[in-house]
């Protein structure tokens, strides 16, 4: 009885926060652009049309993944825009339940589908839904949530389970992001799972080619660094590293004065991330790091936030569990001018606001550091009394 009286307003919760959203959708007649962009991959694979060569919506969007995502994409090729939509929109709701329900396994929280954990699971599905990345990867039709259900779901097995790994490898297979948590693995010493990550990477490579030689080519040859193409780093829609630099220092191209520090601060957070003697702060540091290194995040990529605040939640940690969800709430990016290129023209005092989860990354990040160092032991040293006495000479 006493957890039914519980369950009942978390699921009622739950119907109105989706209730609330689609009901929002449907009045801002949202078109869910890379829901589309995904479909005209698929109808490209069908049809045999060139995969990178098409541009699609009113934001004249290509495709920027690489082959083996597009036929994954096949299957929506057929869709209508409302089907779309609705698929789009249902698979999201469940993957975002899965991802919080991955997140509490992770920080050893109780959130299951049944039993005394399903309540807060629910309420938790609820207020994550209008998390700002979460929320848009709801209205852009994104896949962020199952890339991250994906390495989550990997980390959080038994170990020594069979093909463990295998996952994380599909998700770098279908966006590039994801890899960094092979190099992970390696220097947590778990090579076994890092060779798994990678041969099925490596097979996600092969049938791409298999299917698509050309459009593989083309890609793995030309667009894999061509960042230009994902769109522009400097906008504020960018949350990484580059994009805070770009904007600070007034350029579209601020070249080494952005890559040197990406690559301190990337070494800097695997170099945390494998101190940690909590895997579960681990794997959270390697996410939010492969975020803010990457030249472009957009800041619906940042559904990294949800196991962040769980891992936050499981360490006693609640004013800033909730002063994370504050950040990644409070939408502050979307705040400041923006039209044409009035993102590289911003004040000093604009600056913080404009690219929130980047420097929220970086006080993690040096936060960790200097609880490492503190919980490092200090140097011993000999007491004098053990040092060998100094014969005199004959």
């Amino acid at each position: 009885m006493a957890l039914r009286s519980r369950t009942a307003p978390a699921l009622a919760l739950l119907a109105v926060s989706f209730t609330a959203l689609t009901l929002l959708f449907a009045l801002k007649g949202v078109e869910m652009p890379d829901a589309l962009v995904y479909r005209a991959e698929g109808a490209a694979v069908v049809h045999g049309r060139d995969l990178y060569g098409f541009a699609v919506t009113e934001g004249r969007l290509p495709a920027t993944y690489p082959p083996f995502a597009a036929l994954l994409f096949v299957p929506t090729a057929w869709l209508p825009d409302p089907a779309l939509k609705a698929v789009f929109l249902t698979g999201n709701a469940l993957l975002l339940a899965w991802l919080v329900h991955l997140s509490a396994r992770l920080a050893g929280l109780r959130a299951a589908w049944t039993g005394p954990g399903l309540p807060l699971l629910c309420a938790a599905t609820a207020l994550a839904l209008w998390l700002e990345p979460v929320f848009q990867t709801f209205a852009f039709g994104q896949i962020n949530l199952a890339l991250a259900c994906l390495v989550l779901w990997d980390l959080t097995r038994p170990p020594g389970a069979r093909g463990r790994g295998a996952a994380i490898g599909v998700a770098a297979g279908i966006k590039l992001t994801p890899g960094l948590f092979v190099v992970y693995l390696l220097l947590r010493g778990r090579r076994r799972e890092a060779a798994a990550a990678l041969a099925a990477f490596a097979g996600t490579v092969a049938v791409g080619a298999l299917v698509l030689p050309a459009a593989s080519v083309t890609y793995w040859t030309r667009l894999v660094l061509d960042t230009g193409r994902v769109g522009k780093a400097w906008i504020i829609d960018n949350q990484s590293l580059q994009g805070l630099v770009a904007r600070a220092l007034h350029t579209q191209t601020p070249g080494a004065a952005w890559l040197l520090p990406a690559v301190v601060l990337g070494g800097a957070g695997l170099l945390s991330a494998n101190r940690t003697d909590k895997e579960r702060w681990g794997v959270v540091l390697t996410g939010l790091t492969a975020l803010l290194v990457s030249p472009i995040s957009w800041s619906h990529h940042w559904v990294w936030c949800v196991p962040l605040i769980a891992v936050l939640l499981a360490d006693g940690h609640r004013t800033w569990a909730a002063l994370t969800g504050l950040c990644f709430t409070a939408r502050t990016m979307w705040l400041v001018p923006r039209a044409g290129d009035l993102d590289l023209h911003l004040p000093w005092w604009q600056q913080p606001l404009a690219a929130p989860y980047a420097l929220l990354t970086c006080a993690l990040l040096a936060a960790a550091a200097v609880r490492l160092r503190e919980a490092r032991p200090p140097a011993r040293r000999r007491p004098l009394s053990s040092r060998p006495a100094v014969r005199p000479r004959p």
